[in-house]
């Protein structure tokens, strides 16, 4: 904003003054006295809160002067300003027995929140099942602790499952709300099978012919052990092969490779792929649909709470338990 307001402001100068546009000067001198106070109304609530609301990784969230408590939400349709509704449903009888509005758009973090919210309504034998969104290998390791028994899928599950090898011919069908087509894939880059190795692990050479220097060696990427390598800046710079190296050629300096060398220690997320691909783990989770589905489909269509009308975390909380 203060950087439109200082454009302005010497589009403002710069222009010839006359009768004619007495009225444009007018505007555009309101704009810019409204740009620069909504600056300076920002860069004041920054300066009385410099560790306002901190996420899991330490860093502040993002959010607005509108709403402070709620958040940037990140969904199919871009990213959106809002709360995140969470539900637990019982599915012998379908019912509601724990709902709340949060404002973070990371779901991973308030699956054990909500789960401690209804403890008391579980039993030694309840199976908790829960999409994708809630997945990590944290929230993992802690039911494990906690000894509470749960199928949590993961981003891949659907690709791993022969049910749905021909999901695709679905997507070309008109959809009421939005567009599930897949976007134009992005063209292949080179990947680590395209560097040698050197027999001592000591660089890297890539298609270019360029030497990587190792700068990591005891490094874990998705449960495996791993050795990095990284080229100098001087390799990459003028590189003919730089679009089909690099993600965003334009800002990148130097390519990054990593090579994975063996499997790390069994992790928890592993044993949960191994148990939610099970005939048993398959027939179970495939019972969450029908289970809390409805009860959304419910909410948005019969009830039409398509999107919260109040402002304020527990205003929200209410109405979504209402």
């Amino acid at each position: 904003m203060e950087r439109a307001a200082t454009t302005m402001l010497e589009r403002h100068q710069a222009n010839d003054a006359g009768a004619a546009e007495d009225v444009l000067d007018a505007k555009a001198a309101a704009r810019i006295e409204r740009l620069t106070g909504e600056a300076a109304k920002i860069r004041q609530w920054l300066a009385d809160h410099p560790e306002d609301r901190p996420g899991t990784r330490g860093k502040v969230r993002k959010s607005n002067r509108t709403d402070n408590e709620s958040a940037k939400l990140a969904t199919d349709k871009g990213v959106i300003q809002g709360y995140c509704a969470v539900a637990v449903v019982d599915a012998d009888h379908q019912v509601i027995v724990e709902a709340s509005a949060h404002g973070t758009g990371a779901e991973q973090e308030l699956l054990l929140p909500v789960l401690e919210a209804c403890a008391t309504q579980r039993t030694a034998s309840t199976l908790i099942t829960a999409d994708a969104g809630y997945h990590s290998e944290a929230n993992l390791a802690a039911l494990a602790e906690k000894g509470i028994d749960a199928l949590i899928a993961d981003n891949a599950m659907r690709r791993r499952d022969e049910r749905f090898a021909e999901q695709a011919k679905h997507r070309v069908k008109p959809e009421p709300l939005h567009d599930k087509s897949r976007k134009e894939a992005k063209p292949r880059l080179f990947g680590s099978e395209d560097f040698i190795i050197a027999p001592d692990q000591s660089h890297a050479i890539c298609p270019a012919g360029q030497r990587l220097h190792r700068n990591g060696k005891d490094c874990t990427i998705g449960g495996y052990a791993a050795i990095k390598f990284r080229a100098p800046e001087a390799a990459c710079k003028d590189c003919p092969l730089r679009t089909k190296c690099l993600r965003k050629p334009q800002t990148t300096r130097s390519r990054q490779v990593a090579v994975l060398t063996r499997k790390a220690e069994r992790t928890h997320s592993a044993r949960m792929r191994e148990r939610i691909d099970s005939a048993w783990g398959r027939e179970q989770y495939g019972r969450r649909f029908a289970t809390v589905e409805p009860v959304f489909g419910n909410v948005r269509h019969n009830k039409r709470l398509h999107r919260f009308t109040l402002r304020g975390q527990s205003k929200v909380d209410g109405q979504w338990n209402a």
